[in-house]
């Protein structure tokens, strides 16, 4: 295999069928390519009550400082019909200057484009002044429980201190150079349970419909917006997902609906001021008679979950302008600089390091048929060639 090409190294990890929890030989692909390299490599598994154990990989080129970090994942989601792939979701088959496979944007592409950035600039310049880690987990597509967060951890335990670190996710709407990843929302999801009495929909005064209450709840939580964004983030946006009583029946009243909701927010807020706020709007709401007149408040009880994943930003200018003026050079292209789309494990490393994330055009991720233009491949790889050219030479001078 040559290193230096994109294709080539992609294609290898494609063939690894790595759906999570499964590691199908990825992490050892991923490995010997960075042996060759020079690179040092450490296995960890990590386990947790209730979650699947998973096969992690940190690897390490050089001792010295300025050290960056790598990071992604090599698992991916399920392929869903294979019947209904053009080509064998793991076969990498290239067809019309482009690479079908599961993982091709989401993300085991842009983990082979900064290997063979890697190798091109080895083989251009000798090994970096400094160090390249890469920490590279089989848990991002799972519940991330046993992955990253415990990974950059452990490495951390050990001694392990990053200057800045790139996340390889797909970040490009629509094509290369389009955005960069910033920072993110923070996530925060709760379950709401309304009570009722269960009754007969003929005599509704003997019962108690818990969607009137379920609906004046919901009601309360979505509105006002609960804010209008800032100049680095956009507005805290709640979803209900799913409202439910467990009743098959039309002609019974249920005792109780129970509903799931997400919020992804903003850095006006912490989880802790967010469960206040919307708390306090509860407690409103509840008093509320329109959908339920001559009715006493509605009763409820909330949860919040306990893994709540809290918003940044990151502020490091060396970090975003070097790879800002990268992308600029390979694409003609000013990045937008942005904080929108979901959760990442970028939000493990931001309390170890600066990190931002920038990968492939993200069109396909997830879907039958992900597939990578080959000509994608190579602009990554050269962004990250330049990047790494520079962040080096330039933090010898800061």
């Amino acid at each position: 295999m040559k290193l230096t090409d994109p294709t080539q190294t992609l294609a290898a990890l494609i063939r690894c069928p790595s759906v999570t929890p499964q590691d199908g030989g990825a992490l050892s692909t991923l490995g010997s390519m960075l042996s060759e390299l020079g690179f040092s490599n450490e296995r960890v598994i990590f386990s947790d009550t209730g979650t699947p154990d998973v096969d992690n990989l940190y690897s390490r080129l050089g001792s010295g400082g300025p050290h960056l970090m790598f990071a992604g994942h090599t698992d991916v989601v399920p392929v869903g019909d294979s019947g209904a792939w053009s080509h064998g979701p793991f076969d990498a088959q290239v067809v019309d200057g482009e690479i079908y496979g599961r993982g091709a944007v989401d993300m085991k592409g842009g983990i082979a484009c900064f290997v063979s950035a890697l190798a091109r600039l080895i083989e251009r310049k000798g090994v970096p002044e400094g160090s390249v880690s890469l920490l590279i987990t089989g848990d991002e597509e799972g519940p991330s429980i046993n992955g990253t967060e415990k990974l950059v951890a452990h490495a951390a335990a050990r001694g392990e201190r990053w200057d800045a670190a790139i996340v390889g996710e797909p970040t490009n709407p629509d094509q290369m150079g389009d955005m960069i990843k910033i920072g993110r929302r923070g996530s925060l999801s709760g379950t709401l349970t309304a009570e009722g009495v269960q009754g007969h929909v003929a005599y509704p005064h003997l019962a108690d419909n818990p969607l009137r209450g379920m609906l004046t709840l919901v009601d309360g939580l979505m509105h006002p917006p609960i804010d209008a964004g800032n100049d680095r983030f956009p507005p805290t946006n709640l979803e209900v997902t799913s409202i439910d009583t467990g009743n098959p029946a039309t002609n019974v009243i249920p005792a109780r609906a129970t509903a799931r909701f997400n919020v992804r927010f903003n850095d006006i807020w912490t989880a802790e001021s967010l469960t206040d706020e919307l708390r306090g709007r509860l407690e409103q709401a509840a008093k509320k008679t329109r959908l339920r007149p001559g009715r006493d408040p509605v009763r409820y009880t909330i949860e919040f979950d306990e893994r709540t994943s809290p918003s940044f930003l990151t502020r490091d200018e060396a970090l975003i302008e070097t790879l800002s003026a990268a992308i600029a050079e390979a694409t003609g292209r000013t990045p937008a600089l942005s904080t929108t789309g979901g959760t990442s494990d970028a939000r493990f490393i931001k309390n170890y390091c600066p990190v931002v994330e920038f990968g492939l055009v993200g069109k396909t991720m997830h879907m039958v048929d992900e597939r990578v233009a080959l000509s994608d491949l190579e602009s990554l790889t050269g962004i990250y060639e330049l990047f790494l050219e520079r962040w080096f030479a330039s933090a010898g001078e800061r």
